[in-house]
């Protein structure tokens, strides 16, 4: 089949290269030239596993293209999809300037009847919107009624998680279709179950169901998922507080089968580019319709405040004033196995010990120049706490004579570090861990002074040994 993708973000270049992987001949369009270059030079402007590889597969095949033409891609494909970004509006709402822009240019060179996929994530009745948009386009062309340029708007949401988004687009756990039950709706249906039936092959993942469930199911999905991290994040200062271990609470209800152990792992905050504003648009969509999401105001004020709590115990055990020291800080992308700094907890813990004088050394595994970039925005106005700021390349660069270790992303390269080593490096062994990595009674064992989240903290005796 011919497809065609609006945007070369997570979502668009994904969804291309899996595409094109199975068979389909793949244009990838964007407005942004940089990023058409880099594709086209066989660079990737994004870290995903597994994606650069595809892409090179499927470019050598001749099965995907990259270009900013907008008039071919709208000409090339029979199936439109739109994966451009949906940013946060000041009041949180979803800003769907690209998605309508996306459509607009559908409608004005539209020469067949297209199925229009809404990928990107967008709030409930967006498809009217990007119906409304392209019907008057066509209208200007006077095509309008024309079933020859006639259209379908399918909503088809990602359940992509960043890190591992090939491997959930190529075995999908559900493909959720919300689609028009009218003539147009039932073309399009059609070419959706052809151009999934690969993924269908041994049993049937396709929901079906209307085009404002489907808009709903993604949203829905992804609050529920903050809503579980918030929780345990919630309950792991209670734990702090009380002497529990969060950690012994986890196993105790993950292995109740109805709550199960994914995402309940306490931390410093989630971050990235879909729950953060994902739970914020769905409360503004509440707001506009005359309800309150009560459980998801609380959730997304419990994730603002759990991204200041490392600092709060940093500040606790070495003062309010930072001036003076050094702190490595290991892990600066969102999560694992991507570069996405996007409400990356490591920017608000960064800039609060910048505030207090302190000076910091970050690494990452992948997202250092990204993170260089973002920084570089961030304190703009702020040329001083800019100077203190460095991104080394090892994480013997970051340890090397700092006060303390801050660990912000859980990377499989932390979770079994020499300690002997980082001990030494250390002007003192104190690490503040944001993801629980390492158990308090080993790092206590070996004279660390260990402070995690919702653990308890194993005081040290004068000689470095627990007590």
């Amino acid at each position: 089949m011919k497809v065609t993708i609006v945007g070369t973000g997570y979502v668009g270049l994904v969804t291309g290269a899996c595409l094109a992987e199975i068979g389909n001949d793949v244009f990838c369009v964007d407005v942004d030239p940089r990023k058409i270059e880099i594709l086209n030079n066989g660079g990737v402007p994004i870290h995903e596993p597994g994606l650069q590889e595809m892409l090179r597969r499927t470019r050598a095949a001749g099965r995907i293209q990259f270009s900013t033409d907008v008039k071919a891609s709208v000409e090339h494909g029979d199936v439109q999809f739109i994966a451009v970004g949906t940013p946060p509006d000041e009041d949180g709402s979803a800003d769907l300037q690209y998605v309508l822009a996306a459509a607009r240019n559908i409608g004005k060179y539209s020469n067949g009847f297209k199925v229009i996929v809404d990928k990107s994530t967008v709030p409930v009745g967006t498809a009217l919107q990007v119906k409304r948009v392209v019907d008057e386009e066509l209208k200007a062309r006077g095509l309008g009624g024309s079933e020859k340029h006639g259209f379908s708007v399918v909503s088809n949401p990602e359940f992509l998680k960043e890190g591992a988004a090939v491997d959930d687009f190529m075995r999908p756990d559900r493909i959720v279709i919300g689609i028009d039950d009218d003539r147009a709706g039932n073309l399009a249906r059609e070419k959706m179950k052809r151009l999934y039936a690969p993924f269908n092959r041994n049993h049937e993942r396709t929901l079906y169901m209307d085009v404002f469930s489907a808009e709903f199911t993604k949203y829905a999905a992804n609050a529920m998922l903050a809503t579980r991290i918030s929780f345990m994040n919630d309950l792991s200062n209670l734990a702090d507080t009380v002497g529990a271990d969060i950690e012994s609470v986890r196993r105790g209800i993950g292995s109740d089968p109805r709550i199960g152990y994914h995402f309940l792992y306490a931390g410093c905050g989630y971050g990235g580019s879909c729950f953060p504003k994902d739970v914020q648009a769905l409360a503004q969509t509440a707001r506009e319709n005359g309800h309150t999401l009560r459980v998801l105001e609380a959730v997304e004020a419990v994730n603002r405040d759990q991204k200041e709590v490392l600092v709060n115990k940093i500040v606790k055990r070495m003062g309010e004033d930072l001036r003076g020291r050094t702190f490595a800080v290991w892990g600066l992308a969102f999560k694992p196995n991507t570069d996405d700094m996007r409400e990356a907890s490591s920017r608000r813990i960064i800039e609060s010990l910048l505030e207090r004088g302190a000076t910091v050394r970050g690494y990452d595994p992948v997202a250092r120049e990204e993170a260089e970039r973002v920084f570089a925005l961030d304190l703009a106005d702020r040329p001083d706490e800019l100077k203190r700021l460095h991104f080394v390349k090892t994480q013997q660069d970051a340890l090397t004579d700092a006060d303390a270790l801050v660990i912000v992303t859980e990377w499989k390269e932390f979770k079994s570090p020499d300690f002997w080593h980082l001990k030494s490096a250390l002007k003192a062994p104190v690490i503040f861990d944001g993801r629980n990595l390492y158990e308090p009674e080993a790092m206590a064992e070996m004279g660390i002074d260990y402070f995690a989240i919702g653990r308890p903290h194993v005081e040290l005796d004068r000689n470095g040994s627990s007590n």
